[in-house]
């Protein structure tokens, strides 16, 4: 009696190259056996391609070494260099500024504590089961974000959504990295004096500027009303809107490029760009310093925090849980919600990262532990913003209503507001800085190389010869550079919150969820995911996975997208500028550039492929994708009967 645990540490114990046992795969029996060839791109592969005769090779070579090139000049796939890569790749890309500036004060808004119970429920029934989704397709099948989904092709076109979704989102995503990169400069531009956003003796302030007192309002003798809060402006909203932003009245006036802004955001480009132009090989090595750094900066603002006075208020402002609030469809909303954005599920990347893992990696346990790390991290973000928050009302004297905020509101304005009334401020608003330009340093580099790698796997006899791979690299990113000048641009705010809104929003992300799930649960076939799962790790993973995949998920993103609809609101910016209705045309246009892709390569798909229609409907949801090597070689070394017997599964040898 042979059971899974045993193949699995036989797979990694012999040589495969040596394996002549022929598996009978009763498990999966629809699974064409195609070569792996990377000459030819899997959209070409034909689902009935001929089976090779037995011992026939071939002609692409094909190994996990880095180094490793065909005989036509094609580079193989590589894989990370350790578990630890892909790990912290993983931390890097999932926990980044959304962890600092969102979901403290989505958590703080919808209830405070009460807002974990719908939150982790979507984490429990939706969240873990598409981000191990995500990473065992990619694992399994060693193939980038849009090939992967020829497990039935017709729905190739969620590949292409969660690819163009990514490109928008690698426009504006960088520039609140060149954002940080310029407050960090003033901060030491700055290390002997005041900080700038304190005072209002600079060229950039307006005559109602009113610097606040805070020893006075700390000491009573002085109170801030709500008239001269509509009279006079803060020193700190002047520098970000009229030093570093230059806002003008709306988008329909965006004016020139902010060139200090232009240069910092140039400077990011290419740091990111060799971060990432030599792939898992640059990028792996990079994040054992941007992915663990930020937890230390964390845990020093987290321990700073906590001592400054009104921190217990602040955090009793976080965390009291008012039950009331479960009733409301927002509250659940922004729960789902919250949930993509924290586990970066619908971009492709995840698909990537699994895809240069070996074999046998447990993404199992992986996704577990992931999942549970950004949960824990978010929280204590919390802890980092809301002590601040708190010590913020307290030397003001007024309600943590009045001072907290969410997105580039908390990072630019109260926060360094906050930091500058500390002692020896400018060493946190330093810390602070870093912090924030290190989370979005591995999620932006992350996002680039799930781009990079969904496109190269498609076309690899165009990309991986020669250096072709990172001259396109830097191609896509100076592309990229160019149009995000117009998110730095007079009126570049207005462009940068409507890409923001639209183009990678929770109706995009759920949107393409939903059709992640019905693909692998319903029409791949969810037992045979887990046959291939079951493969990889070497035991039989719980029904949990595949009840979200078939159920849960499909139905609580569905429920979320029409509630969002539902409750949509047109996009304003700083709670007072409408825009225009062309603006949301665009925005509009955004959204469905990546959501148009699913249901219009299904249509292509189908008027494509010859036949009779129920003909054309059954090729083109029929898996054409190769197993990757190692899965074929895997099969080899043994073949077991899946039996059934009172609902349990026996494994027997043969």
């Amino acid at each position: 009696m042979g059971s899974p645990e045993h193949l699995h540490a036989t797979l990694k114990k012999m040589s495969l190259s040596t394996c002549t046992t022929q598996l009978t795969p009763v498990y999966d029996p629809y699974e064409p056996d195609n070569e792996w060839d990377v000459e030819t791109p899997l959209k070409n592969r034909r689902c009935d391609a001929e089976i090779p005769a037995e011992g026939k090779e071939s002609s692409a070579v094909v190994s996990t070494s880095m180094e490793s090139v065909s005989e036509h000049g094609v580079s193989s796939r590589v894989q990370w260099g350790s578990k630890y890569e892909f790990i912290l790749s993983h931390i890097g890309f999932c926990i980044g500024l959304g962890n600092v500036w969102r979901f403290p004060y989505v958590c703080y808004k919808n209830g405070g504590g009460a807002f974990f119970i719908p939150y982790v429920i979507c984490l429990l029934t939706t969240g873990i089961p598409i981000v191990f989704l995500e990473i065992a397709l990619g694992q399994y099948f060693a193939t980038g974000g849009i090939s992967c989904w020829d497990i039935s092709p017709v729905f190739r076109g969620v590949g292409y959504a969660t690819t163009t979704v990514v490109f928008w989102l690698n426009i504006y995503y960088i520039v609140v990295l060149a954002w940080g990169g310029v407050y960090l400069v003033y901060c030491f531009a700055y290390i002997a004096s005041d900080l700038p956003w304190t005072t209002c003796n600079n060229a950039w302030n307006t005559v109602n500027c009113l610097a606040p007192n805070y020893t006075a309002v700390a000491s009573g003798n002085v109170t801030l009303d709500a008239s001269n809060a509509t009279v006079h402006t803060d020193p700190a909203v002047e520098f970000w809107e009229k030093q570093i932003l230059n806002i003008s009245g709306g988008i329909d006036h965006l004016g020139g490029v902010q060139w200090k802004l232009a240069v910092a955001l140039l400077i990011v480009w290419i740091v990111c760009y060799f971060c990432v132009w030599k792939g898992v090989k640059s990028s792996g090595k990079v994040v054992y310093f941007t992915a663990l750094f930020p937890y230390v900066m964390l845990i020093i603002l987290i321990f700073r925090g906590v001592t400054l006075p009104g921190a217990m208020d602040g955090l009793k402002y976080y965390l009291t849980p008012n039950l009331s609030k479960l009733k409301e469809p927002g509250v659940w909303i922004d729960a789902g919600t919250q949930i993509f954005f924290s586990y970066a599920v619908a971009l492709g990347s995840l698909t990537a990262l699994g895809s240069y893992n070996s074999f046998t990696y447990n993404c199992y346990k992986h996704s577990l532990y992931l999942c549970a790390c950004d949960t824990i991290t978010s929280f204590f973000a919390g802890f980092a913003v809301f002590t601040v928050l708190g010590f913020m009302a307290h030397e003001l004297g007024v309600s943590i209503d009045n001072v907290a905020e969410s997105g580039p509101g908390l990072a630019f304005i109260v926060y360094p507001k906050a930091a500058a009334q500390m002692p020896g401020g400018v060493v946190w608003a330093i810390l602070f800085f870093i912090m924030l330009l290190l989370l979005g340093l591995d999620s932006q580099f992350v996002a680039i190389e799930g781009f990079v790698t969904a496109l190269v796997d498609v076309y690899p006899k165009v990309f991986r010869k020669g250096y072709r791979k990172e001259i396109f690299v830097a191609s896509v990113c100076f592309l990229w550079y160019l149009i995000g000048l117009l998110t730095i641009t007079e009126g570049g705010m207005y462009v940068f919150q409507l890409f923001d809104y639209y183009s990678a929003s929770g109706l995009c992300l759920l949107w393409i969820a939903f059709w992640e799930c019905v693909v692998v649960g319903w029409f791949y076939g969810a037992d045979r995911f887990y046959d291939n799962i079951q493969l990889m790790i070497g035991y039989r993973i719980s029904p949990w996975m595949k009840w979200g995949w078939q159920y849960a998920g499909p139905s609580f993103t569905a429920i979320i997208f029409l509630f969002s609809i539902i409750k949509y609101e047109p996009l304003v910016y700083n709670r007072l500028y409408q825009y225009p209705m062309w603006a949301q045309i665009i925005g509009y246009l955004l959204a469905l550039s990546s959501m148009m892709c699913i249901p219009g390569y299904m249509l292509y798909k189908i008027c494509q492929t010859p036949g009779l229609l129920k003909q054309r409907w059954r090729t083109a949801t029929t898996a054409c994708i190769p197993d990757r090597p190692e899965a074929k070689k895997a099969k080899k070394v043994t073949s077991f009967d899946l039996l059934y017997i009172n609902g349990e599964e026996q494994h027997t040898r043969t």
